[in-house]
């Protein structure tokens, strides 16, 4: 596991979910499609020179534009949130030695866990205005969504596919420990 440097405090962070976004975006058509999850929870968990981090997103959360597509993406086509509530992100050996962070972990997504690479970047710690510790968190990812079972697609009448099978997944974090 790596070396903390001392910039991150021990202790347990929690996400400021006001101050965050947990989202994806695919290719779609002729451009991007966009959507977050609302209810999210990450926690960091900093101890003896190590770091773990766990991350949830609710399905039923989900927020697009458009509440028939939303429902379409709770619905078995996608992510079918009867069955499978939750998506979920594990990693046990998170990297704060730079404001470069690489993060190898598991992302479960219809009970299908792939392992996955996150990188993105960390903010030295600040206090905030009522005292406790705050650090900022932008981490990427790249899934296959069909190895999840996320298979729905509509045959464009070029043969192509409207949409990409390639998500961007993108967090950005505050986490805060408590003063």
């Amino acid at each position: 596991m790596s070396t903390i440097q001392t910039k991150i405090p021990a202790g347990t962070w929690t996400l400021d979910r006001v101050h965050s976004t947990v989202g994806f975006e695919v290719g779609y058509l002729a451009g991007i499609f966009r959507g977050t999850f609302r209810d999210v929870e990450v926690q960091l968990d900093v101890t003896d020179g190590r770091a773990r981090v766990e991350g949830t997103a609710d399905v039923a959360s989900v927020d697009v534009k458009d509440e028939n597509l939303a429902a379409h993406l709770q619905s078995p086509d996608f992510f079918d949130a009867e069955r499978f509530p939750e998506l979920r992100f594990v990693a046990e050996d998170v990297d704060l030695d730079s404001e470069t962070v690489q993060v190898p972990g598991e992302i479960t997504i219809k009970s299908a866990t792939k392992a996955v690479e996150v990188t993105g970047t960390i903010t030295a710690p600040i206090e905030d205005a009522w005292g406790n510790d705050r650090l900022g968190l932008q981490l990427t990812a790249t899934v296959d969504r069909t190895e999840f079972g996320l298979n729905w697609n509509m045959p464009l009448p070029t043969g192509d596919q409207a949409l990409s099978n390639t998500v961007t997944i993108l967090a950005e974090l505050q986490l805060v420990k408590a003063a």
